[in-house]
Parts: structure tokens; C-alpha cells; sequence
């Protein structure tokens, strides 16, 4: 019998896998629920093709990597978003604290505007989003004070120098060209991903979501605080660094593949808290269930509900605010 614990689990990756069969068929060109499962299945046992040859392209070669990007990226802002909490003990922070969004925003123009092909963009972007996280990491160490309060300072201060460089870019770009694009990719989008992007997130991702998994019991004993972590032996920075880390990495991958996403970090670790309670052994599976789901479900109506793609910022943005909202109205005592 499944234990009562992990039911809210089990239920998270039914509803993901249910999100996954029901984004597969749907698109600007909608495919039967009947006709994905054969497509799909149709390497495996012998069923004979009755559906035309450019549905099994969309859906293999265009519908299933983006679908799986979309998961990847949505696991990994929003594992990291429930990481930071837990480290920095505080509700409100997520993996673009550190400057990261910030970082790979101009990563990603300064690419655009010499020219830089999809792969330089995202190369551009990633670098960068960890060039802004050391700098941020350095300006904490050389200032004094409360650890966690001036590296979230720190964050704020390297975050506001990325955006002003930004700016500067896109004063400087083509405005007919060039400035479209950057203004494009800010706003995120998954609309050019293919089966190498995947397979690089994925060959990227897996290992580090792995082993946040394996070190989530630890965030418990950071939630318990400093004076109790360090009489249990937990050397406290030691162990800050190493999960801010993987946070930041897997957070730089994902902006570097679709661009800036927000909300999925801050919205999306208050929901498996919701669901599982603050527990970080069940809180950080949950949130990688419900980030992919979330995200997928995202870019599902971005690609949907008009001719022309709705960015995929817009949509996170329009989801993420009202569902904030109404857990912040929700859990108002817990808040004051």
C-alpha cells in the first residue's frame, strides 16, 4: 500500500504526464489524443501509419524536444527557486537573486549584436549569468555584516549594473535588426528548440537536479538555523556555496535555452509547500513536478492561442502574478 506521504506525489507525475500527452496534440495544428499515441507508439509495436507525414513531424521532430525542454526548464527555475528559499531561510527570493537573469540578459544581447548564432546566444547567456553570480558572490565576501542579507544586497547591486550595460546595448543596437531580436529574447520564447537543445539541457540538468535531489534533506538542517546547524556539524558556508551552486547552474542553463522566464522560481516552491508542507524531502520533488507542469502548461498556450506566438514571458507573468496573489492573500498571517 502507498504510503499516505508520498500519495501527493504520485498524483504531481500523473498530472504531468497527463500535461505532456495533452501538449503533444495541442498546437495550431491539433492532433487526436488516438493519433499521438500511435504515432508514438509506432516504433515500438507493429501499427500501420494512417496519419499524414507532417503530423509525425510536428510531433516528433518540432512538439516532443520543445515539450521537453519546457519540463527541463520549468524543474530547474523551479528546484532552484525552492533551493534559495530554504538556504536563505526567506519565502520571497528566488534563483534571479544573485543577478542571474540580469547576467544573461546581456550575455544574450551582446551575442545578438555581433552577430552570434543560436548556440553563441546561449553560450553568451550562460557565461555570463555565472560571470554575474561570482561577482556577486565576491561583493559578499568583501563586505561585512549578515552573510545572507548582503549577498542578497550583492545580487541587487551586480543585477543593476547587468541591466544598466543591457540598456546600453540595446541603445546601441540596429533598431530595425538587431534590437527586435534582443527585445524578442528577453521576453523568452521556446519557439526554436530542437532535439540537440534537449539533449544538451538534458546531458546539463539531469546530473545537477540529481544531486540537489540526493542533498535535500540538508536544507533541513539549514532551516533549523545557524546556532543548531553548526551544534549538528554542518559547515555553514561550505554548504550555502554548494547548493547556491547547483541553484545557479541549473537556474543559467535554463534562461540560457529560452530566455528570461520569471515567476517559476518564487510561484512555484509556494505551491509544493501548499500541497506537501515545508518538509525539503518531499518539497523539492513536488516543485520539480510542478515547475515542468507549470511551464509546459505555459508555453502550451503560448504556442495556442494565437497565430503569431504570445513570448513566453508574458504567459508566466500573466499565471505567475495572480497565482502569487492569491497565495499571499492565503497565508496573510504567515507573512506579517
Amino acid at each position: 500500500m502507498t504510503a499516505p506521504r508520498s500519495r501527493p506525489l504520485l498524483w504531481l507525475g500523473a498530472l504531468a504526464l497527463l500535461a505532456v500527452l495533452l501538449s503533444l496534440g495541442l498546437g495550431r495544428f491539433s492532433l487526436p489524443p488516438a493519433t499521438v499515441l500511435r504515432i508514438l507508439l509506432a516504433p515500438l509495436l507493429p501499427i500501420e501509419p494512417d496519419w499524414p507525414r507532417t503530423a509525425e513531424i510536428a510531433l516528433l521532430q518540432v512538439r516532443l524536444p520543445r515539450i521537453g525542454v519546457a519540463l527541463l526548464v520549468g524543474a530547474s527555475l523551479a528546484i532552484g527557486g525552492a533551493t534559495y528559499q530554504g538556504v536563505f531561510r526567506n519565502p520571497l527570493v528566488s534563483p534571479f537573486v544573485l543577478g542571474v537573469s540580469a547576467g544573461a540578459g546581456f550575455g544574450a544581447a551582446l551575442a545578438i549584436l555581433l552577430d552570434g548564432g543560436a548556440l553563441a546566444i546561449q553560450a553568451s547567456a550562460f557565461g555570463f549569468a555565472v560571470l554575474a553570480t561570482l561577482a556577486t558572490t565576491a561583493l559578499g565576501r568583501a563586505c561585512r555584516g549578515n552573510r545572507t542579507l548582503v549577498l542578497v544586497l550583492s545580487g541587487i547591486i551586480v543585477a543593476s549594473v547587468f541591466t544598466a550595460l543591457l540598456g546600453l546595448l540595446k541603445y546601441s543596437a540596429d533598431p530595425e535588426n538587431k534590437l527586435p531580436v534582443i527585445e524578442y529574447w528577453l521576453l523568452g520564447s521556446l519557439s526554436g528548440v530542437r532535439a540537440p537543445v534537449f539533449w544538451g539541457l538534458l546531458a546539463l540538468n539531469a546530473p545537477l537536479l540529481a544531486l540537489l535531489l540526493a542533498l535535500r534533506w540538508r536544507l533541513n538542517l539549514l532551516a533549523m538555523g545557524d546556532e543548531a546547524a553548526r551544534a549538528l556539524g554542518v559547515r555553514l558556508g561550505l554548504e550555502r556555496a554548494l547548493q547556491l551552486g547547483l541553484a545557479t547552474a541549473l537556474a543559467s542553463s535554463a534562461v540560457a535555452v529560452c530566455g528570461l522566464v520569471g515567476w517559476v522560481g518564487l510561484v512555484v516552491p509556494h505551491l509544493g509547500r501548499l500541497l506537501v508542507g515545508a518538509d525539503h524531502d518531499r518539497l523539492l520533488p513536488a516543485t520539480l513536478l510542478i515547475g515542468g507542469s507549470f511551464l509546459l502548461l505555459a508555453d502550451t498556450l503560448a504556442r495556442s492561442l494565437s497565430a503569431a506566438e504570445i513570448p513566453l514571458g508574458i504567459v508566466t507573468s500573466l499565471l505567475g502574478a495572480p497565482v502569487f496573489a492569491a497565495l499571499l492573500l492565503r497565508g496573510e498571517k504567515s507573512w506579517t
